[in-house]
């Protein structure tokens, strides 16, 4: 009888306790999830649980997303050939319920006549192995207001290029985002849409850590790894521009934006690989 009454004590001193550890696990920020192969490089603002900046982690990419603003901060996601396929674009653009109800749910028809783009961060056309994929791009968790001489013209040039590393044999890690307020579209300049509930940003920026082999991760980045940066005006006017046009550092993004890019990477060579302007 003594052993059961100490182990029915045992057991009601250990329930709870189990549970409490189990709701806190639940109750955790997010930040828990940064497992995800797209955060290899980092989690770039410690992106969690909050309103302003909530971490999303899909299959097919991560995201900081904006409740306050109606468009990602940021979007991380690996490209390398394992993502690239002949699924055709789905065109579905559609708001993504997984954000709580209390967010406004930025749909399609917000952009409807309001002369900027439904900018893809992660393109459609670097999840074409598989619908499913291709998809979650459409997302508008995924989008952003963009000119559309921003979005078509260098913007998507830069898009291209990094898919021909890939068929290179690269695999690339790349980070894109927006900040700032006000964007001109073809019907003019423009701080929101949406009836307010969706930012037009002033600026689009891009990292990409090219690398020479795929699944080394960030241990393998060195002082000589190609990092690509830009940073382009969300503005009419620069449809034929090259994308090399805009090429900056990962320091200036992180100077104007306030996140840490390669947080995964060790900081010595950060100092080097953020501090320089590619220019192959």
């Amino acid at each position: 009888m003594k052993k059961s009454k100490i182990f029915r004590t045992i057991l009601l001193i250990a329930i709870p306790a189990i549970f409490f550890i189990l709701l806190s696990y639940l109750q955790s920020p997010l930040t828990a999830q940064t497992s995800s192969v797209h955060l290899t490089m980092g989690n770039p603002s410690n992106a969690g649980g909050s309103y302003s900046n909530r971490l999303l982690s899909k299959s097919q990419y991560a995201v900081s997303y904006n409740c306050y603003r109606g468009t990602p901060n940021w979007v991380s996601w690996q490209l390398n050939n394992s993502w690239l396929g002949s699924a055709p674009r789905q065109d579905d653009f559609r708001a993504d319920t997984t954000i709580p109800s209390a967010c406004y749910r930025v749909t399609s028809s917000d952009y409807t006549g309001s002369g900027f783009d439904r900018g893809h961060m992660t393109p459609s056309a670097d999840r074409t192995n598989t619908v499913v994929n291709n998809s979650s791009t459409f997302l508008m968790t995924n989008i952003i207001p963009q000119a559309p001489d921003n979005n078509q013209g260098p913007w998507a040039a830069l898009e291209n290029y990094s898919r021909d590393l890939v068929n290179q044999g690269k695999e690339l890690y790349i980070i894109s985002g927006s900040y700032g307020t006000g964007g001109t579209g073809l019907n003019g300049t423009r701080t929101t849409i949406a009836s307010g509930n969706v930012t037009v940003p002033a600026r689009t920026w891009k990292v990409i850590v090219v690398l020479n082999r795929p699944n080394n991760g960030a241990s393998s980045v060195n002082t000589n790894t190609r990092v690509i940066a830009v940073n382009m005006p969300n503005t009419q006017g620069i449809r034929n521009n090259n994308w090399k046009n805009y090429r900056v550092s990962v320091d200036s993004i992180e100077a104007s934006t306030g996140y840490n890019l390669l947080s995964n990477v060790s900081s010595s060579i950060q100092s080097v690989i953020e501090a320089r302007v590619d220019t192959l």
